[in-house]
C-alpha cells in the first residue's frame, strides 16, 4: 500500500506563492511517476505537474514558467512550488503516485487533497 500526505495549501493573494508538499510512504520504491493534479469546482481533474522515476518532468501549459515540481528522494517527498498565482489556480490539489503492482498492473494512488485559494 501507498500513503500520500499533502500539506501546504491555503489562501494567498494573486501574484503570491505557495509550496505544496506530498510525503509518500509504503510501497513507493517501484513508482513510475509522482506529481500533482488539481480540480476546480465544476471542472474535471487535470494534471498540473509530474516527475518520473528517471527525473523527467512535465507540466500543464497553464502553469509552465510559474510552477516547479521537485523531488527529495531521501525524504520520499515531492514538492510543487507555485509562483505568480492567479485566481484561475484555485482548486483542490491532489498528489498522485503511479506504480506497477507485483503483478504488473498499473496502479494510481491519491492523496486526500489540499485546497489552494487565490484571491484577486
Amino acid at each position: 500500500q501507498v500513503q500520500l500526505v499533502e500539506s501546504g495549501g491555503g489562501l494567498v493573494q494573486a501574484g503570491g506563492s505557495l509550496r505544496l508538499s506530498c510525503a509518500a510512504s509504503g510501497s513507493t520504491f517501484s513508482f513510475n511517476a509522482i506529481g500533482w493534479y488539481r480540480q476546480a469546482p465544476g471542472n474535471e481533474r487535470e494534471l498540473v505537474a509530474g516527475v518520473s522515476s528517471g527525473g523527467s518532468t512535465n507540466y500543464a501549459d497553464s502553469v509552465k514558467g510559474r510552477f516547479t515540481i521537485s523531488r527529495d528522494n531521501a525524504k520520499n517527498t515531492v514538492y510543487l512550488q507555485m509562483n505568480s498565482l492567479t485566481p484561475e489556480d484555485t482548486a483542490v490539489y491532489y498528489c498522485f503516485l503511479e506504480r506497477l503492482s507485483d503483478y504488473g498492473l498499473l496502479l494510481v494512488h491519491w492523496g486526500q487533497g489540499t485546497q489552494v485559494t487565490v484571491s484577486s
